[in-house]
């Protein structure tokens, strides 16, 4: 009715004056600082991150209940998180941004509230969450409830954990309690001379430890993407850090009851490549880079590399094969040979995991010969490491493929995705050696006696391992028993990997009814 026109307009603009504050968070002034830093504010991120206009927002009047130290008189709309959903690529997402102008980003028990619910409705709708990190910790001035509020949180990653991704990308300080959040996502993306991460900072270590230490070298990018293996991925900025996040999601499934999206790519799925043949030295002992093999293979030469800085004796990542995404596992001869270790097993491990819970194809391309000896690794636990990598192989019932491009030595054979920890078809290249160890070692144990009394033991030792390797390290023994499904044309991989992919489209295989296993954590 008209009378109640005016007041109905009222509380219309009234509702729009609400949002456009809302919108200030911690005011301009404090938004001027995030700019003079280099950082862009919440509500900026999330622009760059989703599909233009299509950010729907959750909770922008909520404030905090807290009364102790003055709170009563401070509070502000949003509470220092901006949380809701919108698309990538016409993909539904859910994100929450925190707002280092409201509070320094603290987490409260109200922010954590609102992360909380979006956490939940992302599991019943079975989509991803994007955390964009920019906080100063807890809220002192809210003690335990802050405290809580993490929990409910770690809690809420853990049940989402192999049911829907959840990417972390840490744009500011990360301290305290707060790292453990982004721990427990899959995939953690930091930003150069912007990001930092650390449980306690460099003046608790100063004071406790004498230890001197800046925030850059105790937690920031380039540490944990090099030394730690905290960070699966670097950004250059904010605008890189967003497109990566665009790009790793294009490869994933919005939850482990699909499959990943198909995308055409135009590349031919026939295609046949000479050039790998000369990729692989005929010197065994010499280097070569497995990415070569790995970008002539997929679709488009596109690989997306993750961890690319940590253990990079071994690659992983996502690429395409005739569209459909697979994770690829490939042993890198530049780096220790190839050889496993602590790290590397720790990083492929994880990352075959994450592919067999989200209906991702794995493909192994290997060249090993063996796990890295030394009293460092022995004393470090590589048994107990080494162990992590098996149990993900044998544990991951999605389509697993071998391609042995060269060394497969003994333990190390087994545990990269052999016929035996449950691979569904593996392969060869003729250059292929499988064997328990190299020719050197098993005929310097074999032949010992014989070598000693030769009148010239080099060159009896010689003659022993070319013997040797012509009977043993070739991958036809394996094929005489079944343990190589066939040995191809290095040019035909690309076609037979397709083509065994198709094969396996439709791969069920049950295991056991169990709670959980019980990985050598």
């Amino acid at each position: 009715m008209s009378y109640k026109e005016p007041a109905v307009k009222e509380k219309i603009e009234k509702l729009r004056k609400l949002k456009e504050k809302a919108k200030l968070g911690g005011g301009k002034e404090r938004i001027e600082a995030q700019h003079k830093k280099g950082k862009l504010t919440a509500r900026e991120r999330i622009e760059l991150l989703l599909d233009p206009e299509s950010f729907v927002e959750f909770d922008p009047f909520v404030v905090h209940r807290c009364t102790e130290f003055g709170m009563a008189e401070k509070k502000i709309l949003g509470d220092g998180v901006v949380t809701g959903y919108g698309t990538i690529e016409g993909r539904l997402v859910f994100v929450f941004s925190q707002d280092f102008t409201v509070f320094g980003g603290s987490l409260g028990e109200m922010f954590a509230k609102k992360v909380c619910k979006i956490m939940d409705l992302a599991m019943k709708v079975g989509a991803p969450v994007i955390g964009l990190n920019d906080s100063g910790g807890a809220r002192i001035q809210e003690g335990v409830a802050s405290l809580a509020g993490y929990g409910e949180i770690f809690f809420r990653n853990v049940m989402a954990s192999g049911v829907i991704p959840q990417i972390s990308a840490i744009l500011g300080p990360c301290a305290g309690g707060a790292v453990y959040s982004p721990a427990l996502t899959d995939f953690i993306v930091m930003v150069k001379k912007t990001s930092h991460m650390f449980i306690t900072g460099p003046e608790v270590i100063r004071t406790v430890l004498g230890q001197e230490t800046t925030f850059e070298e105790l937690g920031g990018a380039l540490t944990h993407s090099q030394t730690s293996g905290v960070a699966h991925f670097v950004a250059e900025n904010e605008e890189d850090c967003m497109a990566i996040i665009r790009k790793l999601l294009s490869f994933l499934p919005s939850n482990n009851m699909e499959d990943p999206p198909i995308v055409e790519t135009g590349d031919d799925p026939n295609r046949t490549d000479e050039a790998l043949a000369e990729i692989v030295p005929d010197d065994p002992d010499k280097p070569y880079d497995v990415k070569e093999i790995i970008l002539r293979v997929v679709d488009n030469e596109d690989f997306f590399e993750v961890q690319p800085s940590w253990a990079p004796n071994i690659v992983t990542g996502f690429a395409r094969l005739n569209g459909r995404t697979v994770g690829i596992v490939a042993n890198q001869p530049n780096y220790f040979a190839g050889a496993l270790d602590i790290k590397s097993s720790i990083k492929a491990g994880r990352f075959v995991r994450f592919c067999d819970a989200f209906n991702i194809p794995i493909v192994t391309f290997v060249d090993v010969p063996g796990f890295l000896p030394g009293i460092e690794q022995e004393h470090g636990g590589i048994i107990r490491h080494g162990s992590k990598l098996l149990y993900a192989y044998c544990e991951a019932t999605v389509p697993k493929i071998t391609v042995i491009l060269r060394k497969a030595y003994g333990g190390a054979y087994d545990v990269m995705g052999s016929k035996h920890s449950g691979a569904d078809v593996n392969l060869a290249w003729p250059t292929a050696e499988i064997a328990v160890m190299g020719p050197q070692g098993a005929i310097n144990i074999i032949f010992r006696k014989e070598i000693a009394k030769a009148k010239d033991p080099e060159k009896r030792r010689r003659e022993l391992a070319a013997e040797y390797r012509e009977k043993f390290a070739n991958p036809y023994v394996a094929a005489e028993k079944g343990y190589i499904d066939d040995v191809i044309d290095p040019a035909e991989t690309r076609p037979r990997l397709i083509s065994v992919l198709e094969l396996l489209a439709t791969k069920r295989e049950p295991r056991p009814a169990k709670k959980h296993g019980n990985i050598p954590l």
